[in-house]
């Protein structure tokens, strides 16, 4: 698995994560879910190009993509309560780690916003 160990890393893997969220829900005839998975994709892809230029290159230590796995072939309801609980997990590990405000504050936002839709 991948090694999240860069802002870079971080942010890749959270966009691809959105991009896959948003297919999932295609697939599973959710399309309001998957809308918000395609917003908050495009609100990270805005965060990482704007935040760039204030990335350090200080290394992220205990981030590993193996720890966030996400079966997308369970489309019921339980199996996606399931996806939207380890996206909220994911972006909870992930964000405080990031030393970019804006970038940080991104997360944090998807993951409530994953944390809301694993309780519903």
């Amino acid at each position: 698995m991948a090694s999240l160990d860069t802002f870079g890393a971080i942010l890749t893997y959270a966009i691809e994560l959105e991009r896959k969220l948003h297919d999932y829900y295609q697939a599973a005839g959710n399309g309001e879910r998957a809308q918000e998975a395609d917003k908050r994709r495009s609100k990270l892809e805005r965060v990482r190009r704007e935040a760039v230029l204030e990335i350090t290159l200080e290394a992220i230590d205990g981030l590993d993509a193996g720890n966030y796995l996400f079966n997308t072939s369970d489309a019921s309801p339980g199996g996606q309560k399931a996806v939207e609980q380890a996206a909220a997990r994911f972006y909870a590990d992930v964000a405080p780690k990031i030393n970019v405000r804006e970038a940080q504050r991104a997360l944090e936002r998807a993951g409530r916003e994953h944390a809301t839709l694993g309780e519903e």
